[in-house]
């Protein structure tokens, strides 16, 4: 375990604007990138800082992050319920580094936002969670604890806040699908007390693709039931 990882809320300090796919990020690299990346940096940025920024004024945080030294090296984003209701993307549409609709609609940032007092349901969504980065080969902040550390850390500011309840999306265990994205699976939920509240079917992962059959066999060596691979869950903590 990184006992010397720093875990603490995303600030306007530091705003991580963009994820770690590409591995730990700092002050001075994250408006660095390629020239002939294939992804629009500039306009990522424009339309990501001014939402981060407001969604943080409006509901006192957004993310979660660990830092080691100067490193940023896990991101925890999540949203108030509400603002995916309001949003014009669809379900799970608001990754920051993807176009409309997968990602934000560009001018999302001039919505108005409900003040926190007037919210009927006061629960938060978790969007995504990551340590190290899973696309790079040697990942040493994988299976370190610090995702523990820092759902553990937004629960206790959630709590605080006033916040009701939490929910994050998860699939079964499979080891292709955690060496893919990174993202925690269903028994890492459950460890910390978050119970299933709704089971849906991902219908992208039932046809017979290359990348199926690939995630079946990766299912099947965990001693996962493969007809499981396309169930999406619904984790919940009361709080």
């Amino acid at each position: 375990m990184h006992d010397d990882v720093d875990i603490d809320l995303m600030t306007s300090d530091f705003v991580l604007w963009r994820c770690l796919h590409g591995g730990p990020l700092t002050a001075d690299t994250i408006m660095q990138w390629e020239a002939n990346s294939p992804l629009p940096w500039g306009e990522f940025y424009s339309r990501n800082m001014p939402l981060l920024t407001k969604i943080t004024e409006a509901y006192g945080a957004c993310a979660i992050i660990a830092r080691h030294g100067k490193e940023i090296v896990g991101q925890l984003r999540f949203y108030p319920k509400i603002i995916q209701q309001i949003s014009k993307s669809k379900e799970l549409g608001f990754c920051l580094q993807q176009k409309f609709p997968h990602g934000p609609a560009d001018d999302f940032s001039s919505t108005e936002f409900p003040p926190f007092d007037t919210l009927e349901e006061k629960t938060l969504i978790v969007h995504c969670i990551m340590t190290g980065s899973p696309q790079q080969k040697e990942n040493p902040y994988q299976r370190k604890g610090i995702g523990t550390r820092m759902v553990r850390f937004l629960v206790d500011w959630a709590r605080v806040y006033g916040w009701t309840a939490i929910e994050a999306k998860t699939h079964e265990d499979i080891p292709l699908l955690y060496a893919i994205s990174g993202c925690a699976g269903k028994t890492f939920w459950e460890k910390l007390n978050f119970h299933v509240s709704k089971v849906a079917i991902e219908e992208v992962l039932l046809g017979e693709t290359d990348f199926n059959r690939a995630l079946r066999d990766s299912a099947k060596g965990a001693g996962i039931d493969p007809a499981l691979i396309a169930n999406t869950y619904t984790m919940r903590l009361e709080m």
